[in-house]
C-alpha cells in the first residue's frame, strides 16, 4: 500500500452512490455509508523541541498539515474502512506539481463470525490501553499504522485480541526473507495477544499484554536473514472510584536485541488525578523506564516500542520520540504534576511539570536531565472546528548536554497552534 493518486477517491465515490441505490432497491437492507473529512493545520516554532540546541543556533518554523478523507461501509457483520491521507509542509511542493503523494493510513474490512468473535485485515491503527506500548500517534501529522491481521472476541466484558503481522519490501521472487527497516522502522513480524476485563460491579478495568517483535539482525549487504525476538510481558490497570482516577502499568521484556545482546529490562508508571469539581482537576504520576550503562553484557534499557510516547515523556519529544545520543540508553525516570482547569464549556487549559532524570548512574554524570514545564489551551470553536495552542520550556542540565546533544545554558522552548477541522460530511 504506497502512493497514490487523486484517481483513488474516484470508484469510492462511485461506491457510495452503489450503496444508495443498493438501500433503495432493498427496503430490508441494513447497510449504511458515511464519509468523513479532515484538515488538521498547525505552525510549529522551535527553538529546542525533539533535540536540545546548540549555543548560537537559530530556531525554525514551519506550518504542517493534515488532509484526510476516509471512507466507511457497514452492514450486519461486515465493516470497511478505507482512509487517504496528504500530509507535509506548506511549500514543499511546487506550484505545479505532479507526485501524487496520497497515501492509504487506513484500509481494513472486518467481519463478525458470531456474537462473540471477529475478524479485521489491513492497515490499522493499533490502540491498546493507555498507548504507552501500542499507540496511534495521532499527534504526528502521519499519525501510525500497521499492516495485521486481528482476530478478537468479546463477551461480558471480556475481550481478548491476537494480532499477528509479516513485513517484507517487496514481492521477492526468491533471496529468503531478509528485511530492510531503515526506512520503515517497522518490525518484521509481531505476534501479539491482549486481553481485557471491565468490572461490572467496581469502576476496575484490567488489561494483560504478551507481544513478540521479531527485528532483522542480518545483514543488508548480503540480504541474508537472521531474525532477531524480543517479548514483552505485561499489564495495565485503571480504576476510578468517584472523583479519582487511578491507572497503573508494568511490563518487562526478555529475548533478544537486533545486535543479539540478551535484553532485560522493565517499565512501570502510576497516575493519579482527582476532580475537584467541574471545573479544576489535579494529577500526579512518575513513570520509570529501564536503563543501560554497558557496552555489553545484558542490554537493560526498556524499549516501549510503538506507542504514542508525546503522550507521557513531556510535549518537546526528547524522550522516546528521538533517539538518545549514539552510545547512550539510559532510560528514563519522569516524575510530573499537573493542573487542568475548564474556563467554559467550549475552552479548557492545562499546565504540567516533569522532572527528569536518567534510570541507570552513568560515570562522572549526575543522574538529574532537567525540567519541562508544558502549557496547552483547547477551544472547541463550533461543531467539528476545535483549535489548540500550547508552549513548553526545557531547562536541561550538563548530563542532557551529553546524552541528548544541544547546550543546557542556551534557552530551549517550543511552540505551536493547530486548527482542526473534522466533519463527517455524508452518511447513509
Amino acid at each position: 500500500m504506497g502512493k497514490i493518486s487523486l484517481h483513488f477517491l474516484i470508484p469510492f465515490l462511485l461506491m457510495g452512490n452503489a450503496s444508495l441505490s443498493y438501500a433503495q432497491d432493498d427496503k430490508k437492507a441494513d447497510d449504511s455509508f458515511w464519509v468523513s473529512a479532515q484538515i488538521r493545520t498547525r505552525g510549529e516554532y522551535r527553538n529546542g523541541a525533539l533535540y536540545p540546541r546548540d549555543k548560537g543556533e537559530s530556531p525554525a518554523g514551519f506550518v504542517n498539515e493534515r488532509a484526510r478523507l476516509t471512507f466507511g461501509y457497514e452492514r450486519q457483520k461486515l465493516a470497511l474502512r478505507f482512509s487517504a491521507q496528504h500530509v507535509g509542509v506548506w511549500g514543499q511542493d511546487a506550484l505545479i506539481d505532479k507526485n501524487g503523494r496520497f497515501i492509504l493510513n487506513e484500509a481494513w474490512a472486518s467481519f463478525n463470525m458470531n456474537d462473540y468473535w471477529f475478524v479485521q485485515l489491513g492497515r490499522q491503527a493499533l490502540v491498546y490501553d493507555d498507548e504507552r506500548i501500542l499507540g496511534s500517534l495521532d499527534w504526528n501529522v502521519a499519525g501510525r499504522y500497521h499492516d495485521a491481521l486481528k482476530i478478537g472476541y468479546k463477551n461480558n466484558g471480556h475481550q481478548l485480541h491476537g494480532i499477528f503481522a509479516f513485513n517484507q519490501n517487496d514481492e521477492n521472487v526468491i533471496g529468503g526473507t531478509f528485511y530492510d527497516s531503515s526506512k520503515t522502522k517497522l518490525y518484521k513480524n509481531m505476534q501479539t495477544l491482549w486481553y481485557h476485563y471491565d468490572c461490572a460491579s467496581t469502576p476496575l478495568q484490567v488489561s494483560l499484554l504478551a507481544m513478540n517483535i521479531g527485528q532483522e539482525g542480518g545483514d543488508a549487504a548480503t540480504r541474508k536473514a537472521d531474525t532477531k525476538y524480543m517479548q514483552t510481558f505485561g499489564t495495565y490497570i485503571k480504576y476510578m472510584p468517584d472523583s479519582w482516577n487511578i491507572s497503573g502499568s508494568f511490563y518487562y521484556q526478555t529475548g533478544k536485541n537486533t545486535a543479539s545482546r540478551t535484553v532485560s529490562a522493565y517499565m512501570g508508571n502510576i497516575d493519579l488525578s482527582y476532580s475537584i469539581n467541574r471545573l479544576w482537576s489535579v494529577g500526579i504520576g512518575t513513570d520509570y523506564l529501564s536503563g543501560t550503562s554497558d557496552a555489553d553484557g545484558k542490554y537493560k534499557a526498556f524499549n516501549p516500542l510503538y506507542g504514542t510516547h508525546h503522550k507521557f515523556y513531556g510535549g518537546m519529544d526528547y524522550f522516546y520520540a528521538t533517539d538518545f545520543a549514539t552510545g547512550y540508553n539510559p532510560g528514563l525516570s519522569d516524575t510530573h504534576v499537573g493542573v487542568d482547569f475548564k474556563v467554559s464549556n467550549a475552552v479548557s487549559m492545562g499546565l504540567n511539570y516533569h522532572y527528569f532524570a536518567t534510570a541507570v548512574k552513568l560515570d562522572n554524570l549526575k543522574r538529574t536531565l532537567g525540567s519541562e514545564i508544558d502549557y496547552q489551551l483547547n477551544w472547541k470553536i463550533m461543531k467539528d472546528v476545535s483549535m489548540s495552542l500550547g508552549y513548553s520550556v526545557m531547562f536541561g542540565t550538563s548530563t542532557m548536554d551529553v546524552v541528548k546533544g544541544g547546550n543546557h545554558s542556551s534557552w530551549q522552548d517550543w511552540g505551536w497552534v493547530s486548527l482542526n477541522i473534522n466533519p463527517r460530511i455524508f452518511i447513509k
